[in-house]
């Protein structure tokens, strides 16, 4: 695994831009201060200038909204800088360019750590952490998945006053389940610039249209620890995907949603639906399980499990979850570029730099190979190569 170098220029054989979902062929992509600076499509290989990278396929680099470790790090227990910068790079080789490193639910007041490690890694330019994701502890008890109940409460003033402050100069993605929460709390969050996303609820229809109003925007692992759709009630999951008003984190890999989901989900929320990891410190990583506050997650046939057989996160790369929505949906290649990146920009409001393959944006590219394998990243014009071939 190469270090990462500068590049000027990127040939992709078939590039899929993040605005489009068809294909553009034969483009050649300038760089330039960690900037792309010229896009262009139908240039003869044999045309193209000595120091080019030429590759099968380029897509706008991958967010990932939701990772919970890499590498053998879990972010909850190695919530410092070295921590950080491990789950990092082992998500990179997974394909993604820039993450949310999530911190899940913990006792007390724990999450604070995660939120201040963040902030000084982002102001010290940590590359590819692009802000925060606190999946709890303002979950509901009714849906905990694998979070520890005991560990989970509703927001306090208190709270909201700290995490507003940590907003000034941190991008914060906030899971919590609406019902549980005060929604002039909800209202004080999302005008401090937090986005909120509802996950692990119980909420009705009736309660997410509220939600919506003050400041809820999506939604965290579709059909995941949520109430689902009934014939009289909604719920989460029917609200979501009967309104195209919420983003929505989806895990595609093939154990935590049916293939015929994970299509109603492409069908019905193309603008909006995201793409997620959920990984946790077994991807790219070299054991077969771990610990979670006491309760033992083991590894079985790609799946990450629970003693009593709850799903304990993912073992899932991007690039995996890239191809895997190709292959169980009829979701094209530019589409699923779109739920890798572009949707998940827009999310986050970093539309303006990141998400798509465009003068102006960042130099953030995700490099596949014709069998949707990642050989390299680049990121704000560095590029890092992950075969040998790149």
């Amino acid at each position: 695994m190469s270090s990462f170098v500068p590049c000027a220029s990127i040939y992709a054989d078939t590039l899929y831009d993040g605005r489009s979902r068809e294909a553009q062929s034969r483009v050649l992509i300038e760089v330039e201060a960690g900037r792309i600076v010229a896009v262009h499509v139908g240039i003869d290989a044999r045309d193209l200038p000595p120091e080019a990278l030429r590759v099968p396929i380029a897509m706008p680099g991958i967010i990932d909204l939701q990772i919970n470790g890499a590498g053998d790090v879990q972010f909850n227990f190695e919530c410092n800088r070295t921590g950080l910068e491990t789950i990092v790079a082992a998500s990179a080789r997974g394909g993604a360019t820039h993450i949310f490193p999530t911190f899940t639910a913990a006792p007390g007041k724990e999450y604070r750590q995660a939120l201040e490690v963040v902030t000084k890694a982002v102001q010290d330019g940590v590359p590819g952490v692009a802000g925060v994701h606190l999946e709890g502890p303002f979950l509901s008890s009714k849906r905990p998945g694998i979070h520890n109940p005991d560990f989970l409460r509703p927001l306090t003033q208190d709270d909201v006053e700290v995490l507003c402050g940590a907003s000034q100069s941190l991008r914060i993605l906030l899971t919590l389940a609406p019902e549980e929460q005060d929604p002039d709390l909800l209202r004080q969050l999302y005008e401090s610039g937090i986005t909120l996303f509802a996950g692990h609820t119980e909420a009705s229809a009736d309660i997410m249209t509220v939600a919506s109003q003050v400041g809820v925007t999506g939604v965290t692992h579709l059909f995941n620890a949520m109430r689902q759709m009934t014939p009289r009630e909604p719920g989460v999951v029917g609200t979501v995907l009967s309104t195209g008003d919420f983003y929505a984190g989806i895990i595609a890999d093939g154990h935590h949603v049916h293939p015929l989901n994970l299509s109603l989900a492409v069908q019905t929320l193309p603008d909006h639906l995201c793409l997620v990891s959920d990984a946790m410190q077994t991807m790219n990583g070299t054991s077969d399980g771990m610990q979670l506050y006491g309760r033992k997650i083991s590894l079985q046939e790609g799946r990450l499990v629970g003693e009593d057989g709850t799903l304990g996160g993912a073992h899932l790369t991007m690039a995996e979850a890239v191809r895997n929505i190709t292959q169980l949906t009829q979701a094209s290649l530019g589409q699923a570029a779109q739920f890798a990146s572009s949707n998940p920009a827009r999310a986050m409001n970093l539309h303006h730099s990141l998400g798509c393959v465009s003068p102006g944006f960042s130099a953030s590219l995700t490099l596949l190979d014709d069998a949707l394998n990642c050989v390299g990243i680049l990121r704000d014009g560095l590029l890092q190569a992950f075969d040998d071939h790149v």
